[in-house]
């Protein structure tokens, strides 16, 4: 008897548990209550695997020997709660695809710099000759790399979604980078709840397996008190000196793990700013576990350009810049690309409020930013917040007319920054689809 896989969600991590299931033998049924996108679609029905759209049938889904949850559907879900209550496995797509391989896996998560840290650490292991691939939260799914082919390393972006369906996945090295208020509502807007997601990228962790965090962060330092871990502690940290781990010294990265030591200067960092800095301070840590050679790694981060929509210069036009950080869904995010500022900023927020709480940002955009331009469905929040800190405050519906009146009000010197603080899904698909609407609107100019 074939088992039968239940996919809920035909996105990216769906469509490759579908690919992987096939392959290892499954009898498999898709199942998405919105619409499959094409492309997607178009790989279901060139696989031959039965699918649905707009709807879950009951009788379809229910009948599931275990069923991969895709992390955008929450677990108070109806069909959720109803497989549980009839007893059905439901896991998320690194729980299922962990299973089908033995390679050493690196995941990185936390609430802002995953991305950036994930990119450069797969950088720096490929550059040193490792077979990895890259993958998870950005790019392919795991469960598709999987699919694909026998790779020994895997780094995977890692969020609080996809940690909330794992039972025994368990990174050989797993990578925290922060933890700052983000995603509250699907965490009921208990922020220790949230927290507690993150940590589960640790849960299954032994002594043999390693654990990097930033050591700086009081959140994650007081968690790791109150709940110890079982995997060595690798911490890293700009303020204060480390026995063992990662910190900085005459401005320079300080690393040491047993005996073996790396150092590399700040100045030769290909991706300048404190949190920069922190984020090779994680990949130097996982590249040394892995035994990349000391030169490969300096090369690597004093090569790295960082990644698209994470404050990414797009022109000068009459001596203004224009910079997409369209990846910039929540305050903390915003909060590092305002503080990067080093001209009057006219600056484009708004999109699905998160639970954001924008009084952190007020310091900073009394002292850089010269007008805001709300770019969502509703921007009252923002308003409210920040009508009497500035002196310019607009309301627009669409890409383009913001990057328009931003081109009005900016002048000579100026900085327009798209740093939403936001998801994007009121008026864009995802953040890129908002990245690539900026970056269009700016070359149409």
């Amino acid at each position: 008897m074939k088992q039968r896989l239940v996919v809920l969600g035909a996105g990216e991590s769906g469509v490759g548990t579908a690919l992987l299931g096939l392959k290892h033998g499954f009898e498999i049924f898709v199942s998405d209550f919105g619409k499959i996108k094409d492309s997607y679609k178009e790989v279901l029905i060139h696989n031959a695997i039965d699918w649905e759209e707009q709807g879950h049938t009951e009788e379809l889904v229910l009948t599931a020997d275990v069923v991969m949850k895709s992390p955008g559907i929450p677990d108070k879900a109806p069909v959720v709660q109803e497989l549980k209550t009839n007893g059905v496995r439901v896991i998320s797509e690194i729980e299922f695809a962990a299973a089908y391989t033995n390679a050493v896996i690196v995941g990185i998560t936390g609430s802002n710099g995953k991305t950036t840290t994930a990119t450069l650490t797969h950088e720096v292991l490929q550059h040193g000759g490792a077979n990895v691939a890259l993958g998870g939260n950005i790019g392919k799914s795991f469960a598709q790399l999987v699919a694909e082919g026998a790779h020994e390393n895997y780094v995977l972006e890692l969020s609080s979604f996809q940690l909330d369906g794992i039972e025994t996945f368990r990174p050989h090295i797993a990578v925290l980078t922060n933890i700052t208020p983000d995603h509250l509502d699907r965490y009921e807007y208990d922020f220790q709840k949230y927290v507690s997601a993150k940590f589960r990228i640790a849960l299954n962790q032994t002594e043999s397996d390693f654990f990097i965090y930033n050591a700086d962060d009081e959140v994650i330092s007081k968690h790791l008190e109150e709940n110890p871990i079982k995997s060595k502690l690798l911490p890293f940290s700009t303020k204060r000196k480390l026995e063992r781990g990662a910190y900085i010294q005459n401005n320079e990265i300080i690393l040491t793990i047993d005996n073996n030591q790396f150092t590399m200067p700040i100045a030769t960092l290909g991706l300048q700013g404190e949190h920069n800095t922190k984020n090779a301070m994680a990949a130097a840590t996982v590249a040394t576990l892995l035994k990349i050679r000391k030169a490969t790694i300096r090369e690597s981060l004093s090569n790295f350009q960082g990644v698209e929509h994470r404050l990414e210069k797009v022109l000068k036009i009459n001596n203004v810049m224009y910079v997409n950080d369209s990846k910039a869904t929540n305050v903390n995010a915003t909060f590092y690309a305002l503080d990067s500022m080093g001209s009057p900023t006219v600056w484009i927020v708004g999109g699905v409020d998160k639970g954001n709480d924008y009084h952190e940002l007020l310091p900073l955009v009394n002292e850089k930013v010269k007008a805001i331009i709300c770019l969502g469905v509703d921007n009252e929040k923002i308003v409210r917040q920040f009508a009497n800190v500035v002196d310019t405050v607009v309301e627009t519906q669409s890409m383009n007319e913001a990057v328009q009146l931003a081109y009005r009000i900016a002048e000579r010197g100026d900085t327009v920054l798209l740093s939403p603080a936001c998801a994007s899904f009121d008026l864009f698909q995802n953040y890129e689809d908002r990245g690539r609407q900026f970056k269009e609107a700016v070359r149409q100019l």
